[in-house]
């Protein structure tokens, strides 16, 4: 019997324990319940977000240990505006430009060559006619959840393989605008007149607020190419884009326009959220995303033409199943 009653006094003070235990949790419960209803009440007073002290809104992490995954990196430009839950129906011009420099003596295409002076007035000639640059991530996020593309009618200012004048030339005029462009980055093969751009470039193109997009390795004709050179220059390139820049890397650009069938399907099973053609047109949001339309602005193009271009094409027919 004492062995009983030694055992029920065990029990009586193990019980006891326990209680106090629960107690003290649902004490701290409360107490954290408490100190997150003020939090909140003193966020919806301030009118903003709370953050760390001495950190501004926006800043980037320092630490390289907690970078987020690819699939979970933000889109460019989606951060400051909220979804209203209703896609947005509107349509927008896609631009299309190269270099941004004078043609030199002999150079195989001198249509894909607008000067500085030139296309300081066209985007001059945007601005005054109501036009704002948006990303394309920007676009796709208006088309699916409605979030609002600021004030003005947006157009994508999208730039192809990646020539160090967009860096030294375009980049310039679009900060003075306040305004963003499109990367479509080819890692390899540009002309050597030109040159490519470096990574310090890439970076200063990204910290401006760009968009990083890619058109492959090479600049490949996409439909001669074999199942494995394929997923090379479509999905290699991706992934190498995203480990070197941790940037989504979401659309991606057919080199001289060139896709069938099976180049689509290529571009859909690396992730992408779309692709850009180089058929003049508007791009909207029931067209297929992997045949977005866009206009080539080409060299010798006066500010009162690209706005005259940009009207005359709204209305053209969708994109073909396939362009060669």
């Amino acid at each position: 019997m004492e062995i009983e009653a030694l055992h029920a006094r065990r029990e009586d003070r193990r019980r006891a324990l326990r209680l106090r235990r629960r107690r003290r949790r649902q004490a701290a419960g409360l107490i954290a319940v408490a100190v997150a209803a003020v939090a909140i009440v003193l966020t919806a007073r301030s009118g903003g977000t709370s953050r760390p002290a001495g950190r501004p809104a926006g800043s980037a992490n320092s630490s390289a240990h907690t970078r987020p995954s690819h699939s979970a990196l933000p889109r460019t430009g989606t951060g400051a505006a909220r979804a209203t839950g209703r896609p947005g129906n509107g349509s927008l011009p896609i631009l299309m430009y190269h270099v941004i420099a004078p043609p030199p003596a002999g150079a195989p295409f001198p249509g894909l060559y607008v000067t500085p002076s030139e296309f300081a007035a066209q985007m001059q000639a945007l601005k005054s006619a109501g036009w704002n640059a948006v990303t394309l991530d920007q676009v796709e996020a208006y088309w699916r959840e409605g979030v609002p593309l600021g004030a003005g009618k947006p157009i994508v200012l999208s730039f192809d393989n990646g020539y160090q004048s967009q860096y030294t030339q375009a980049l310039p005029v679009l900060r003075r605008l306040g305004w963003v462009g499109d990367e479509n980055i080819q890692l390899t093969g540009l002309p050597p007149s030109q040159g490519g751009l470096s990574q310090t470039q890439v970076r200063g193109l990204l910290s401006a607020g760009w968009e990083l997009d890619t058109q492959g390795f090479s600049h490949a004709d996409l439909i001669t190419l074999d199942s494995q050179e394929l997923r090379y220059q479509v999905a290699g390139a991706r992934t190498v884009l995203q480990q070197r820049y941790h940037v989504p890397v979401n659309w991606f650009c057919y080199p001289s326009g060139h896709y069938d069938a099976t180049v689509i399907a290529a571009v859909k099973a690396a992730g992408y959220s779309g692709s850009t053609t180089v058929v003049p047109g508007w791009a909207h949001r029931h067209d297929d995303p992997f045949r977005l339309h866009r206009l080539r602005v080409l060299g010798g193009t006066t500010p009162e033409q690209l706005l005259t271009l940009i009207a005359g094409i709204r209305d053209d027919p969708p994109a073909p199943p396939s362009y060669s």
